[in-house]
């Protein structure tokens, strides 16, 4: 992979594009079967009418795994709501009406929701007593069948050209509970450092699908617990104070 051909890199991969392909190359010590569940999730959601690239390859480069998928040409939403902030509401309307979708669509090969939190929760830093608090309040939540993104945020939905949507990196998806994701994405504002537009979102998300705000809110704990898990430091004290946020009975 040629350096300047680079869009994007972090510790544990790197993405470069390549002609009309996006090349998504993971480190030497990532997960095979992490790497595959991903290609294998991403081609599920393929089978939706949703706007996602296509898979084309997967590959070994240099002794990496890869993932070969169609490159988007286009802007990240959160690249337009930085560019014209006086288009927010706009902009968070489409990303809104976007996420309700996704959450209307059945894939029901993908993992179960449920399944992955309660695993996330049990590895996580948290004393017995709040585990069972949310293990608990996990399994009373009602059991739904959405496809969940799991990491529903501004820079992993591209807008083409001719304003035509498309969502990326779908390593998290799973079937449940839509209001869990709204939870996630709810979180994912506050992380980025803008708790104005998390309360916009949440406010609208709720209008729009008529859904009551301290319902979603019930899933928040369970949320941030489950990625407190591989969560880096500086985001740790941050999800903390969401779980404190328990009710004990």
């Amino acid at each position: 992979m040629k350096a300047e051909n680079l869009i994007f890199s972090r510790e544990d991969k790197k993405i470069y594009k390549s002609g009309d392909k996006l090349i998504k190359l993971f480190d030497k010590n990532y997960s095979k079967s992490s790497i595959l569940n991903e290609a294998l999730n991403h081609a599920r959601v393929e089978e939706t009418d949703l706007n996602v690239p296509q898979i084309r390859s997967i590959e070994v480069v240099d002794g990496k795994w890869a993932i070969v998928l169609d490159y988007i040409e286009g802007e990240t939403l959160q690249t337009l709501m930085k560019k014209h902030p006086e288009k927010e509401d706009e902009y968070l309307e489409l990303f809104v009406d976007l996420q309700r979708t996704v959450l209307s669509k059945k894939v029901p090969m993908l993992n179960k929701l449920k399944d992955k939190m309660n695993a996330k929760i049990s590895d996580a830093d948290l004393d017995a007593t709040t585990r069972y608090e949310l293990h608990t309040r996990l399994d009373s939540m009602p059991k739904h069948n959405n496809l969940c993104h799991g990491d529903f945020n501004p820079s992993n939905v591209i807008i083409t050209a001719d304003g035509t949507p498309y969502v990326i990196d779908w390593a998290h998806a799973t079937q449940g509970n839509a209001s869990a994701d709204v939870a996630r994405s709810y979180l994912l504002f506050y992380l980025a450092g803008d708790e104005n537009l998390a309360k916009k979102y949440l406010r609208l998300y709720c209008k729009k699908s008529d859904t009551a705000i301290q319902y979603v809110q019930r899933w928040i704990p369970i949320v941030a617990a489950s990625r407190l898990v591989k969560a880096p430091e500086t985001e740790k004290e941050f999800l903390h104070s969401w779980i404190d946020v328990v009710d004990y009975e």
